[in-house]
């Protein structure tokens, strides 16, 4: 397998799991920079050099089963098990900070692994807000960090201000002029700069995001794998979204490339889930000895079984055979009354059925002890005798009446018994005849021979096809099919009935004179056709075997089996099958050796350049908004240039760069230049400028303090270039 067109998926979720280690407090009191994200929760020193501390943003709360303790997990740690996972929550819920319990688990998290133990946090805390946060998730959250954390002030800034401020490099302003695609978890959102500020009152926002776009590739797999063996999660789609999936520069050209097979089969990409091999050792020869010795010694033990089970029936045959030898010797001892009573008492209706169970019981007995000496050879079975059949009913008594009624259906059975035996031979002796009939053609003209049964073959799988068609478009309401089927069930409803008498020179009714009138039933009755069916099958399998032992050039590829199941070499290159199909003796049935491996694969051709599109064509997943195309078409006006920055994870997908400019390039003078540009760390760089930005004199003038958040509530803000406007003063 190519390494370089396969993303391997890890058994475990999540980076490998570590104790959390508090950091060393000094006395300093630098800020606390802070990137609440929907999916990651960043945290740190303003100036630190080595970065954020990167978690994910879940927090889960349960009791153990076992000890009955509380349980409190962040992290990655939330991914441990199902208890945990089933009671894991965000604090976002979209784009809507809702889930506080969560946010302060998150906090508590932070402060304790940078070693902060004092009673309150007595350092600034710079943090990041959603684009236009509603009033009630801001009061909420400075309500935590004033009153519960007891921070001295807090400042909240936008994170794609914040990314853009980082990768600014000029020194009279604190953003460049430029379009801002800032791509969130649950939303994208597109923000004009323009003079240094960004124009916050047209900016736009797409509902889609990285989570809609791995749950969008999620249905995807799900609906080309229907039957997956393995679970594919959210967070699995993910890393194979970041991994596997690119923008198209032209989607629509891209889609007519992919309908060559070998473009598509080129454009694919394997997706491997861990499974568990089965465990095939190769026996040693000693094993195979004890298995084989194992096995002789079952069939030895079960023929002594049979023997002991045969000679116990013989024994009690023998048995029966006294007693009913001795029940006969009574009829010449009592009364011809008492004796029939007698043979009444023991289940016999009359003196005959007395001699044929004596007859039967000797015969039994004398075969058994034949074969038990090694002498299987049969005697010739005497032909039963039904005398009371020729003599009149007048001279019979009763009892003979009803021996000779039983007489006649012994007759009865025992003349259809040699009929069916004639019938048998006969059928068995034109069988005979037949296969030596086609040993002798296959001998004399073997070419002939396969060319015959090949012809013979083809009409069978063309009848099958045409059956299997029909029974398609019986299938669907509206096809030509169904409704001529509908048409000639109206037309037998409506014929006019016969009347009850008949009147002379009235209309007669001549339906099944002709013996294609019914063939009328076999068009209306949709399961008629299945005992046909299944004498095509005998007949196809019969002829297959037949080929496939003297035909070279019939291999198993040629059967009806893997007609059936043959794929087209475009939805073969879309979906590989990993499920070799095998000689089955009926062709209606396929057994299919799975391929483990293969099973657990996952493949991305269209669906690499599908999820992305999204972004460009909200429609093509059912979304009522824009593309990102048409929105900056909108505000590429209020900009004044050429320069669009993108920032969030999502940016990362290969060729989402060139597609912007291929978007704004139209849009735009020719002789002005088009430059997308992409943030150094889309994931990092919003905490970096946060960090780099809370380390200079400037943040100081962005917070707002305990004493104002008490005067003015915690829905103020201070307003400043990297922060909401909304209620800010």
């Amino acid at each position: 397998m190519d390494n370089d067109r396969t993303l391997y998926i890890a058994a475990h979720n999540g980076p490998a799991l570590s104790p959390m280690v508090p950091l060393e407090y000094g006395t300093d009191r630098p800020p606390i920079v802070i990137d609440n994200g929907a999916t990651k929760f960043r945290y740190g020193f303003a100036g630190s050099d080595t970065g954020p501390y990167s978690w994910l943003n879940s927090s889960s709360r349960y009791r153990e089963r076992k000890t009955n303790k509380p349980i409190l997990l962040f992290g990655h740690s939330t991914n441990l098990d199902a208890t945990s996972r089933a009671q894991s929550k965000q604090p976002y819920e979209g784009d809507l900070l809702l889930n506080f319990d969560a946010l302060e688990n998150a906090l508590d998290h932070a402060f304790i692994h940078l070693g902060i133990d004092t009673d309150t946090v007595e350092h600034p805390i710079f943090m990041t807000e959603r684009l236009a946060s509603p009033l009630h998730g801001r009061a909420l959250t400075s309500e935590l960090l004033f009153e519960a954390y007891g921070a001295p002030s807090v400042a909240y800034g936008l994170d794609s201000l914040m990314s853009l401020y980082y990768n600014t490099s000029t020194p009279n302003q604190a953003l460049m002029d430029s379009l801002v695609v800032s791509y969130n978890t649950s939303s994208t959102s597109v923000i004009p700069v323009c003079g240094g500020r960004a124009l916050l009152g047209h900016t736009r926002r797409i509902p889609y995001g990285g989570s809609q776009a791995s749950e969008l590739l999620l249905k995807l797999a799900q609906v080309k794998y229907p039957s997956f063996p393995a679970k594919v999660t959210k967070e699995q789609c993910a890393t194979i979204l970041h991994n596997m999936c690119e923008v198209a520069p032209d989607y629509d050209q891209k889609l007519r490339e992919l309908t060559d097979p070998e473009k598509m089969q080129q454009a694919d990409r394997i997706v491997q889930f861990p499974f568990i091999a089965p465990n095939e050792t190769e026996k040693t020869e000693e094993e195979l000895a004890r298995q084989a010795e194992k096995k002789r010694e079952a069939g030895r033990r079960l023929q002594e079984m049979a023997v002991q089970k045969r000679l116990e029936k013989l024994a009690q045959k023998e048995k029966d055979l006294e007693e009913l030898q001795a029940l006969k010797e009574w009829k010449f001892k009592e009364k011809r009354a008492e004796f029939m009573h007698r043979l009444r008492m023991e289940g016999l209706d009359s003196e005959e059925m007395l001699e044929n169970t004596i007859k039967k019981l000797d015969n039994d007995i004398k075969k058994a002890r034949k074969k038990d000496a090694g002498d299987i050879e049969e005697e010739p079975q005497e032909e039963p005798t039904f005398p009371l059949l020729d003599v009149p009913d007048a001279d019979l008594d009763e009892d003979e009446l009803k021996e000779k009624r039983r007489q006649r259906l012994l007759k009865a059975g025992y003349e259809a018994r040699l009929k069916a035996r004639k019938e048998k031979e006969a059928a068995r002796r034109e069988k005979e005849e037949e296969e030596r009939r086609d040993l002798e053609e296959r001998t004399n003209d073997p070419v002939g021979w396969a060319s015959k049964l090949r012809e013979d073959h083809e009409l069978l799988v063309d009848k099958l096809k045409l059956r299997e068609k029909r029974k398609a478009a019986l299938a669907d309401r509206k096809s030509t099919a169904n409704m001529n089927r509908m048409k000639n069930i109206a037309n037998l409803a409506s014929d006019e009935p016969a009347s009850k008498k008949r009147k002379k020179g009235g209309n007669s009714d001549m339906f099944g004179a002709n013996d294609e009138d019914w063939a009328i039933y076999r068009k209306i009755n949709i399961a008629v056709e299945s005992s046909d069916e299944e004498d095509d099958l005998q007949q196809l399998a019969l002829i297959e075997s037949k080929l496939l032992q003297h035909d070279t050039s019939f291999t198993p590829a040629h059967t009806y089996a893997s007609l059936k199941h043959q794929k087209s070499a475009l939805l073969s290159a879309y979906r590989p099958s990993y499920e070799q199909a095998e000689l089955d003796p009926n062709p209606g049935t396929t057994g299919r050796s799975r391929d483990i491996e293969g099973a657990h694969r996952i493949h991305l051709n269209v669906e690499r350049w599908r999820v992305p599109e999204v972004w460009f064509q909200p429609g093509t997943a059912g979304i009522d908004a824009a593309g990102l195309g048409e929105v900056m078409a909108s505000l590429l006006p209020h900009t004044r240039c050429g320069r669009v920055f993108i920032t969030g994870a999502p940016a990362l997908t290969r060729g989402m760069r060139e597609r912007i400019e291929a978007c704004v390039r139209p849009l735009l003078d020719p002789d002005m230049p088009v430059m997308a540009v992409q943030a150094k760390d889309p994931e990092l760089d919003a905490w970096r400028g946060m960090s780099q930005f809370a380390s200079t004199e400037e943040f100081k003038t962005a917070v707002i303090t305990k004493a104002e958040y008490e005067e003015w509530g915690g829905e103020r803000i201070r307003r400043w270039w990297g922060g909401n406007w909304n209620n800010a003063f």
